[in-house]
């Protein structure tokens, strides 16, 4: 037995070099330059992550299937990297007795960037099924080139048969020229159809730049053709259309159209290698080349009839443009080329009627004739009718044609209708 004293010294010695556990805070945050390292690892991968799924974005517009697959493999190996990353802080930091508060943050930034990595994948994934697809896609656009191919060359073979192929057709191996077309009731039809839109949209233009240079446009209207009593004021721009046809249809009805030219032999062949030489052309290239052509005699001769001097010196102040013309040349301004594909849409459906056996023949309607669905129709739409007056044509806007044993209806503005609202 130890004295009493004794034994209380012990225990307050024993006491004193107790050792007290530290908290969990203290431990894990004597060395944290590893875990910082982590972390400023993770954040880095995540950046790198970001911007390789934004180059995967961008790859798709343009679609760029060499770009994508570059993206698509940044992207994976992004992925893999931060794969790694989870498995080694999992490895070198175990599940913690303990966690601090800013522990419980990072876990939280973390458990939100795996979610976000499943986004990731999951528009990673999409986006390889869009690639499958737009390759899908490729193929069979080269199957249908193949194809094109194919029936190009067997049409050429049909045209140098029946005589009608181009010089150009036969030197050129451009794979990419337009397909030649057969030569049918159709094809007129359209060609008609394209020449009223482009008289259509020149007398556009051509009303506004009157307006603005302070035309009285009822005067003019009225002086085109005088008396006509319209539905809508807006209809007086049937008359500006119908000044501009009379002025580009004149002379259709000869082979020639009017042009003078020296040694030109006419053949239906010949009209037709014209219509498929200048059908894909731009007109300016093509006087650019040869402004002396029949064809640049035709531009020159339909500009100075459709323009009068008063006009073009109203528009523009003066008739610097006009003498140009008059001297020969093909100005490049922007009035001129909108008239230039005016005078090609005409010129084309003049090639086309003449290269039919026997020729398409063109026929007008009189002011005052009465109105005949056969031969005739009205450019207004909703017409009301007066059944006990029968509507009379007041303007003819667009001739009408007869090709084999049909009829291409006029176009014609009517007296004597209400338009329905």
């Amino acid at each position: 037995m130890l004295p009493s004293g004794l034994k209380d010294n012990q225990l307050r010695e024993s006491n004193s070099q107790k050792v007290h556990p530290q908290p969990m805070e203290e431990s894990t945050n004597q060395n944290p330059e590893p875990l910082e390292a982590l972390i400023s690892k993770i954040f880095t991968n995540i950046s790198s992550l970001k911007s390789s799924y934004i180059q995967l974005q961008s790859a798709h517009t343009p679609y760029d299937p060499e770009k994508i697959q570059a993206a698509d493999k940044l992207v994976i190996s992004e992925l893999k990297n931060l794969s790694e990353l989870k498995h080694f802080y999992r490895e070198k930091y175990p599940k913690p007795v303990c966690v601090s508060p800013e522990d419980s943050r990072l876990a939280a930034e973390i458990q939100e960037q795996q979610s976000l990595l499943k986004t990731y994948e999951v528009m990673v994934k999409k986006f390889q099924s869009e690639i499958q697809n737009k390759d899908t896609e490729i193929l069979q656009l080269q199957q249908q080139i193949e194809k094109a191919n194919q029936k190009r060359v067997k049409l050429e073979k049909n045209l140098k048969l029946r005589g009608l192929s181009t010089k150009e057709s036969e030197g050129s191996g451009d794979e990419n020229r337009i397909f030649p077309v057969e030569l049918t009731p159709e094809l007129f039809i359209s060609a008609v159809e394209a020449a009223f839109k482009v008289i259509h949209a020149f007398s556009k233009p051509l009303i506004n730049m009157m307006k603005a240079a302070g035309w009285d446009l009822d005067a003019a209207a009225n002086s085109i053709e005088p008396d006509i009593v319209y539905a809508k004021r807006a209809h007086k721009q049937y008359a500006f259309e119908s000044h501009i046809c009379q002025r580009m249809f004149s002379g259709f009805q000869q082979e020639s159209f009017s042009i003078k030219s020296d040694n030109v032999t006419f053949t239906k062949e010949s009209f037709f290698h014209q219509f498929l030489a200048l059908r894909e052309m731009d007109p300016l290239d093509v006087l650019g080349q040869n402004p002396d052509s029949v064809f640049g005699k035709f531009c020159r001769s339909k500009y100075l009839a459709v323009v009068h001097p008063k006009m073009e010196a109203s528009l523009f102040g003066n008739l610097d443009q006009r003498n140009y013309v008059m001297g020969g040349g093909h100005p490049r301004t922007p009035f001129y080329q909108a008239f230039l594909k005016l005078a090609k849409s005409i010129w084309l459906l003049h090639r086309l009627a003449y290269s039919f056996d026997p020729n398409v023949k063109v026929f007008e309607v009189r002011r005052g004739s009465e109105f005949s669905e056969v031969y005739m129709e009205s450019v207004l739409k909703n017409l009301v009718l007066d059944e006990n007056q029968k509507p009379k044509v007041e303007l003819m806007v667009m001739p009408g044609f007869w090709i084999g044993g049909g009829v291409i209806q006029s176009r014609v503005y009517l007296s004597g209708v209400k338009v329905a609202e």
